[in-house]
């Protein structure tokens, strides 16, 4: 039976975004909730009544941004609609990926359903077909400010619905036209208000952080993982995990980060009691928690941030009907300004930038013998020198951090007025989503290099205390799926194939049952 995902502009998860976002067309279905439509329905019939009387309302008979003071004639306001479709198509870069774009569509559609932007249900019923169909419309990744929300790529979304544009359809790229006439579905001749109510929002950037946030919380589980076992690999101590030190700081991901390593490494023979000769690990093991503790801060604030905004009203004006007089107001406000986005995302990026550092200082510490007493053996390989071994790993870790340090410069405080200065603040949220997703790639490749560099240390170490010592109950699992992926190296080969396939297993969560 298909799963059904009710919209109603007010209880969105971010379950159900990826839920809809990595389904198939029509699986699940969405569909607008019957309350929500009436709600949606008595917006339009207010907006008609608005234009019956006459009335001076922004975007409804005005122009747009610095053409606010323009008023349009009754019968160009259907024109108004379309040219701000067109005109505001001027996307460039690469195409969003399937994912983000259902999901960009899903989150437009949700905030529309709320009734207070003016669209008829007709019009959006459409865009709904649009994602139930499978009709992916080719949206650029850049040329949002954030600020009027992110008008260049959701007007490339729009033009679909009026027959105009680009769009993936069963694997062919069609014309607007083509695509809706494939599907059994018509096009859609704009009313008032509606070009601005699918253009005006920040449902681009929404979209990638609510993807960005679940990808998170992913590599979360798997950096406490890659630490744990490294940890093993270098005859790390779990003694700085224990819960009495971690309650005299009480974090709450601290403390849970704390928890995790326990559980990892529960019954693990490759990590040493107290040694007195040896009491303490660099911080890159000892300090697991307090820093992996601090990143899921940032991932919970982010989450916090979008699971508010999955549910918000962000075009503008908005139209508020009284339910006792049946009085309409028109409000122009800001909603669409993508600040608390922006902010958030580049708050993660600093965050995941993190982990990607601290790993990194992981691999550099199992391929240096130097910095690990010789336990294991340099760059981790037999015959040095003939061998190079995981050396170049870590040159391309390193890299990747600090491409990542460069990327987690703040978009949020870079701000250019647009629009003949009349959008005078503007937020780069979109660009902020975009930096995050990049560092969020990195810290995949650099975990993946910090897991084969941590399972070839393991098997360099069996050799010293027996090939069936235990590793943790945590870290077994995760060892053994490494090893179905990449073996043990015994003298030099290409490992590019190898990092890939590592990679592979972070990004399409096979290694997700590894969760805190």
């Amino acid at each position: 039976m298909t799963e059904k995902i009710l919209i109603d502009g007010q209880s969105l998860t971010i379950e159900q975004v990826i839920k809809v976002a990595y389904g198939e067309a029509g699986e699940p279905k969405v569909e607008i909730s019957a309350d929500a439509q009436k709600q949606v329905e008595k917006a339009a019939e207010a907006v008609q009544t608005l234009l019956k009387r006459g009335e001076v309302a922004y975007g409804i008979t005005t122009g747009f941004g610095a053409f606010k003071d323009k008023v349009i004639p009754l019968e160009d306001v259907k024109a108004l609609q379309k040219n701000i479709i067109m005109s505001h198509a001027v996307g460039t870069g690469d195409l969003y990926d399937v994912p983000t774009t259902r999901a960009i569509m899903l989150i437009r559609a949700n905030t529309l359903a709320r009734g207070h932007s003016g669209i008829r249900s007709s019009t959006l019923g459409l865009l709904i077909d649009m994602l139930n169909h499978g009709i992916h419309p080719q949206i650029p990744e850049k040329g949002s400010l954030g600020a009027s929300g992110d008008l260049a790529p959701l007007a490339h979304m729009a033009l679909i619905m009026i027959g105009l544009g680009k769009a993936e359809y069963q694997g062919e790229t069609l014309s607007g036209a083509d695509v809706l006439k494939r599907a059994g579905l018509e096009s859609v001749e704009l009313a008032a208000k509606e070009g601005l109510a699918l253009t005006n929002g920040t449902s681009v950037m929404c979209a990638l952080g609510t993807l960005l946030v679940h990808q998170s919380k992913r590599l979360s589980g798997i950096t406490d993982a890659a630490g744990a076992l490294s940890l093993e690999a270098l005859n790390g101590t779990p003694l700085a995990f224990d819960e009495r030190i971690h309650n005299l700081r009480p974090f709450p991901r601290q403390i849970s980060t704390a928890a995790n390593m326990r559980n990892l490494l529960e019954g693990s023979e490759f990590t040493r009691e107290y040694d007195p000769a040896n009491v303490q690990d660099a911080y890159t093991l000892r300090c697991i928690p307090q820093v992996h503790g601090a990143i899921r801060d940032a991932i919970a604030y982010t989450r916090w941030v979008m699971e508010i905004e999955l549910n918000s009203v962000t075009d503008n004006p908005l139209i508020f009907i009284d339910e006792a007089t049946d009085e309409i107001t028109v409000i122009s406000g800001g909603n669409f300004h993508g600040e608390p986005l922006a902010i958030a995302m580049d708050y993660l990026a600093i965050a995941l930038a993190e982990f990607g550092n601290i790993s990194e200082r992981r691999i550099m510490r199992l391929t240096d013998d130097c910095s690990n007493a010789q336990a294991l053996p340099a760059f981790l390989t037999r015959e040095g020198g003939l061998n190079s071994g995981f050396m170049i790993t870590q040159y391309t870790a390193a890299a990747l951090a600090t491409e990542n340090k460069v990327l987690a410069h703040p978009a949020s405080v870079d701000s250019i007025p647009t629009s003949a200065n009349v959008e005078d603040h503007v937020s780069m949220g979109l660009t902020a989503a975009l930096k995050l997703r990049q560092v969020a790639q990195n810290v995949e490749h650099i975990l993946a290099t910090e897991l084969m560099a941590a399972a070839q240390g393991i098997d360099f170490r069996r050799q010293e205390i027996g090939k069936n010592a235990k590793l943790g109950k945590g870290t077994v699992p995760i060892y053994e799926r490494i090893r179905q992926e990449v073996p043990f190296l015994e003298r030099d080969t290409v490992l590019y194939d190898y990092i890939h396939a590592v990679k592979a297993l972070i990004s399409n969560g096979e290694l997700d049952y590894l969760q805190s």
